[in-house]
Protein backbone atom coordinates (compact mmCIF):
# COMPACT_ATOMS: atom_id res chain seq x y z
CA UNK A 1 0.00 0.00 0.00
CA UNK A 2 1.56 3.27 -1.11
CA UNK A 3 0.82 6.33 0.98
CA UNK A 4 0.19 9.72 -0.58
CA UNK A 5 3.41 11.75 -0.78
CA UNK A 6 3.93 14.26 2.00
CA UNK A 7 6.62 16.88 2.48
CA UNK A 8 7.63 16.31 6.09
CA UNK A 9 11.28 17.32 6.43
CA UNK A 10 10.98 20.93 5.19
CA UNK A 11 8.31 21.65 7.81
CA UNK A 12 10.35 19.91 10.51
CA UNK A 13 13.39 22.00 9.59
CA UNK A 14 11.32 25.20 9.63
CA UNK A 15 9.99 24.40 13.11
CA UNK A 16 13.15 22.91 14.71
CA UNK A 17 16.47 24.74 14.35
CA UNK A 18 18.46 22.03 16.15
CA UNK A 19 17.99 19.20 13.62
CA UNK A 20 20.88 17.48 11.89
CA UNK A 21 20.34 17.28 8.11
CA UNK A 22 21.90 14.50 6.04
CA UNK A 23 23.83 15.59 2.97
CA UNK A 24 21.80 14.88 -0.19
CA UNK A 25 22.97 11.38 -1.09
CA UNK A 26 20.06 8.94 -0.76
CA UNK A 27 17.18 7.98 -3.04
CA UNK A 28 13.80 6.54 -2.12
CA UNK A 29 12.99 2.92 -2.97
CA UNK A 30 10.13 1.95 -0.64
CA UNK A 31 6.39 2.35 -0.94
CA UNK A 32 6.33 5.03 1.77
CA UNK A 33 7.76 8.33 0.65
CA UNK A 34 7.63 9.85 4.15
CA UNK A 35 8.51 7.97 7.31
CA UNK A 36 10.14 8.41 10.67
CA UNK A 37 10.70 6.93 14.08
CA UNK A 38 13.11 5.86 16.77
CA UNK A 39 16.57 4.92 15.50
CA UNK A 40 17.99 1.41 15.73
CA UNK A 41 21.44 1.08 14.15
CA UNK A 42 23.42 -1.63 12.42
CA UNK A 43 27.01 -1.21 11.26
CA UNK A 44 28.11 -3.76 8.68
CA UNK A 45 30.07 -4.04 5.45
CA UNK A 46 28.80 -6.19 2.59
CA UNK A 47 27.17 -8.59 5.08
CA UNK A 48 23.47 -8.12 5.83
CA UNK A 49 23.17 -10.78 8.55
CA UNK A 50 22.29 -8.25 11.27
CA UNK A 51 19.99 -6.32 8.93
CA UNK A 52 17.99 -9.48 8.28
CA UNK A 53 17.98 -10.40 11.98
CA UNK A 54 16.78 -6.98 13.18
CA UNK A 55 14.10 -6.54 10.53
CA UNK A 56 12.80 -9.99 11.45
CA UNK A 57 11.93 -8.66 14.93
CA UNK A 58 9.08 -6.32 15.94
CA UNK A 59 9.94 -2.75 14.97
CA UNK A 60 6.79 -0.73 15.55
CA UNK A 61 7.65 2.96 15.46
CA UNK A 62 11.29 2.34 14.57
CA UNK A 63 13.63 3.00 11.66
CA UNK A 64 16.69 0.85 11.03
CA UNK A 65 19.70 2.99 10.08
CA UNK A 66 22.38 0.87 8.43
CA UNK A 67 25.95 2.07 8.04
CA UNK A 68 27.08 -0.18 5.22
CA UNK A 69 30.31 1.72 4.77
CA UNK A 70 28.96 3.31 1.59
CA UNK A 71 29.62 0.13 -0.37
CA UNK A 72 28.18 0.10 -3.87
CA UNK A 73 29.20 -3.53 -4.47
CA UNK A 74 26.50 -5.53 -2.60
CA UNK A 75 22.84 -5.00 -1.68
CA UNK A 76 22.07 -4.95 2.05
CA UNK A 77 18.27 -5.04 1.55
CA UNK A 78 16.04 -6.78 -0.95
CA UNK A 79 12.44 -7.87 -1.34
CA UNK A 80 12.43 -10.74 1.18
CA UNK A 81 14.03 -8.79 4.03
CA UNK A 82 11.94 -5.75 3.09
CA UNK A 83 8.74 -7.83 3.31
CA UNK A 84 9.87 -9.11 6.70
CA UNK A 85 10.37 -5.50 7.88
CA UNK A 86 6.89 -4.56 6.64
CA UNK A 87 5.33 -7.60 8.36
CA UNK A 88 7.10 -6.71 11.60
CA UNK A 89 5.86 -3.11 11.66
CA UNK A 90 9.08 -1.22 10.88
CA UNK A 91 8.54 2.34 9.66
CA UNK A 92 11.55 2.31 7.36
CA UNK A 93 15.18 1.58 6.59
CA UNK A 94 17.92 4.10 5.81
CA UNK A 95 20.96 2.52 4.16
CA UNK A 96 24.41 3.95 3.63
CA UNK A 97 24.70 1.22 1.04
CA UNK A 98 22.63 -0.45 -1.68
CA UNK A 99 19.32 -2.22 -2.19
CA UNK A 100 18.04 -4.67 -4.81
CA UNK A 101 14.62 -5.86 -5.99
CA UNK A 102 13.56 -2.24 -6.42
CA UNK A 103 10.20 -2.97 -8.07
CA UNK A 104 9.16 -5.18 -5.14
CA UNK A 105 10.46 -2.71 -2.52
CA UNK A 106 8.33 0.01 -4.12
CA UNK A 107 5.22 -2.11 -3.45
CA UNK A 108 5.88 -2.42 0.30
CA UNK A 109 4.35 -0.21 2.99
CA UNK A 110 7.87 0.61 4.14
CA UNK A 111 10.12 3.63 3.77
CA UNK A 112 13.47 2.77 2.17
CA UNK A 113 16.26 5.18 1.36
CA UNK A 114 19.64 4.05 0.04
CA UNK A 115 22.62 5.19 -2.00
CA UNK A 116 21.81 3.08 -5.07
CA UNK A 117 20.57 -0.26 -6.36
CA UNK A 118 22.67 -3.24 -7.42
CA UNK A 119 21.51 -6.80 -8.17
CA UNK A 120 24.23 -8.58 -6.13
CA UNK A 121 23.33 -9.95 -2.69
CA UNK A 122 25.73 -10.16 0.23
CA UNK A 123 27.37 -13.21 1.70
CA UNK A 124 26.09 -13.71 5.23
CA UNK A 125 28.96 -14.23 7.64
CA UNK A 126 27.29 -12.96 10.81
CA UNK A 127 29.55 -9.91 10.98
CA UNK A 128 28.31 -6.52 12.18
CA UNK A 129 27.50 -4.34 15.17
CA UNK A 130 24.09 -3.54 16.64
CA UNK A 131 23.01 -0.27 18.29
CA UNK A 132 26.31 1.56 18.01
CA UNK A 133 26.64 5.23 17.11
CA UNK A 134 27.14 5.57 13.35
CA UNK A 135 27.93 8.61 11.24
CA UNK A 136 27.72 9.33 7.53
CA UNK A 137 26.67 12.23 5.33
CA UNK A 138 27.54 14.78 8.01
CA UNK A 139 25.07 13.31 10.53
CA UNK A 140 25.51 11.22 13.68
CA UNK A 141 22.84 8.57 14.22
CA UNK A 142 22.44 7.54 17.86
CA UNK A 143 20.28 4.60 18.91
CA UNK A 144 17.20 5.96 20.65
CA UNK A 145 17.25 9.31 18.80
CA UNK A 146 14.73 9.95 16.00
CA UNK A 147 15.03 10.14 12.23
CA UNK A 148 12.56 11.51 9.69
CA UNK A 149 12.81 11.07 5.92
CA UNK A 150 10.97 11.98 2.75
CA UNK A 151 11.84 12.82 -0.84
CA UNK A 152 13.39 16.11 0.34
CA UNK A 153 15.93 14.50 2.62
CA UNK A 154 16.70 12.99 6.01
CA UNK A 155 16.79 14.79 9.37
CA UNK A 156 17.74 13.61 12.87
CA UNK A 157 16.42 14.85 16.21
CA UNK A 158 17.38 13.96 19.77
CA UNK A 159 13.67 13.70 20.65
CA UNK A 160 10.47 12.57 18.98
CA UNK A 161 8.75 15.18 16.83
CA UNK A 162 5.19 15.29 15.52
CA UNK A 163 5.25 14.65 11.77
CA UNK A 164 3.29 17.38 9.97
Amino acid sequence: MTQAPRDVTPDLCDDNADLQVLEPMLSGYGGRSAFGGEIVTVKCFEDNSLVKEQLGKPGNGKVLVVDGGGSLRRALLGDLIGASAENNGWEGVILYGCVRDVCQLAELDLGVQALAAIPLKTERKGVGELNVVVAFGGVTFRPGAYVYADDNGVVVSAQALAMP
